[in-house]
């Protein structure tokens, strides 16, 4: 989903040529190069952008209710309002940062390998005639989309880290937070990633759609606000369980559906590339819902509609940065082994080291995340069924490059985020009182309340 290149189409260079052709020689002279050159200029599909579109509004969809409900569903009744509050706000007050300086900090044009610069600034420069390029030569879409397309993921991913430190955070810190971690951490990394110029793309690490930019990235941090947060007062006493599966199969569902436009829209354009990741979203996913399953099966003895959802965002996960590059068959060993791995990290690892990760976030999105930016490295080869390597990688070097771009991610975000995390501490605090935790941060932090008796 890099950005290589912006260009203005020329229009008034078209229409010179036009009006002056039939004139003198001389103006016929000067007016045909114009001609050519406008001629030349790429200009963007309708289907290309109506497929944008499309894939954009789809990828707002799993913030806006998807998300929302994922996570109310998984927390307490007395916290569902307070959920769905933090989702709606912190994505609300992204979309506004992103336009105002996250694009130009992510996409401006920088040569830097760390930002993109300031140079698009308030859109500056920005209008319904620059184009932005895609994977292939000579085809461009318009600025505007891909600016609003990469705009949800820097909303919904934010957004993933809410689920980490529900029921026991301050909203003006949960908010407070989110845009100063997309401002320091999400914004270089995206660069970093997806960005000709950046650091990581340079080395031809393979992101398709997200695993190091949206999941590691988002799974660390919030890890790191699980811990940093604290507990919930009651953790591993009280009845913590999630007082509606319904609504979260509901918002599950949501997701996966509007991961189509997720990854398939990474390939920035309706070609055969997004239609691979198409196939490949459903393939994953399903193996990892059935992969789920039966792991809970033979270690537990009955399935759960948890395990099946949770098995279902981390097929998704996983399958993010290999959408477009694995093939079919690659997407589903890859669905059927990031679930056990989920799995453990879940059930064994959070319970090991006593972290209270409310809706999983690290569990689901960071060990998922990681384990498809790696598989990524694998699964690429044409020998395997993926779309094969560029000339002259292995297997092996690839692989070892997935590996550096995990660890820059991890680097970058963990100190990033600690070191906010005691930002925000400091400046509003980050946990509310006890009495307010117990009351339920529905009618404690905002005096009204999801349900009514």
């Amino acid at each position: 989903m890099q950005l290589t290149k912006i260009s203005n189409l020329g229009r008034m260079g078209a229409a010179a040529a036009a009006l002056f052709a039939p004139v003198v020689a001389f103006a016929q002279e000067t007016a045909a190069p114009a001609a050519e050159a406008a001629a030349a200029a790429p200009v963007p599909d309708k289907a290309d952008t109506a497929f944008m579109f499309l894939c954009t509004l789809l990828v707002f969809f799993m913030i806006m209710p998807g998300i929302a409900l994922f996570y109310g569903g998984l927390v307490r009744s007395k916290n569902m309002l307070s959920v769905l509050m933090q989702c709606t706000v912190v994505a609300s007050a992204v979309m506004l940062v992103w336009v105002i300086y996250g694009y130009s900090f992510a996409f401006g044009g920088s040569t830097s390998a760390f930002w993109g610069g300031t140079a698009k600034m308030f859109l500056s420069g920005v209008t319904v005639d620059t184009t932005a390029t895609t994977f292939t030569d000579g085809v461009v879409i318009p600025e505007f989309i891909f600016m609003l397309f990469q705009m949800t993921f820097a909303a919904l991913t934010p957004v993933l880290i809410v689920g980490a430190f529900a029921e026991r955070i301050k909203f003006s810190a949960a908010v407070l937070f989110c845009l100063l971690w997309v401002t320091f951490v999400y914004f270089p990394i995206a660069h970093m990633v997806w960005d000709a110029n950046g650091l990581i793309f340079g080395w031809g690490a393979l992101d398709f759609a997200g695993g190091t930019v949206v999941h590691i990235n988002a799974g660390l941090a919030g890890l790191i606000g699980a811990i940093m947060v604290g507990k919930r007062t009651g953790f591993g006493k009280d009845m913590m369980a999630p007082h509606s599966m319904t609504l979260t199969l509901v918002g599950s569902a949501m997701l996966w559906l509007g991961w189509f436009g997720f990854n398939a829209g990474s390939n920035l354009e309706a070609s055969g590339g997004a239609m691979l990741a198409t196939v490949n979203t459903f393939l994953a996913t399903a193996a990892a819902v059935v992969s789920w399953s039966v792991v809970e099966t033979f270690t537990r003895g009955k399935a759960s509609l948890l395990g099946a959802v949770s098995g279902m965002i981390a097929g998704l996960v996983a399958i993010t940065p290999a959408a477009g590059i694995a093939g079919p068959m690659g997407a589903i060993i890859m669905g059927l082994l990031v679930s056990p791995i989920c799995y453990f990290f879940v059930s064994v690892v959070k319970n090991k080291f006593g972290y209270d990760d409310t809706a999983d976030v690290f569990g689901v999105h960071g060990a998922g995340g990681l384990f498809g930016a790696l598989a990524t490295g694998i699964f690429a080869s044409s020998s395997l069924g993926g779309i094969g390597y560029a000339d002259g990688v292995t297997m092996g070097g690839q692989f070892m490059t997935q590996v550096w771009a995990v660890v820059v991610t991890i680097l970058w975000c963990g100190i990033g985020s600690i070191v906010l995390y005691k930002i925000v501490d400091l400046i509003v605090g980050l946990r509310v009182p006890v009495e307010a935790e117990r009351e339920g941060l529905d009618l404690s932090a905002h005096g009204e309340s999801a349900y009514h008796s």
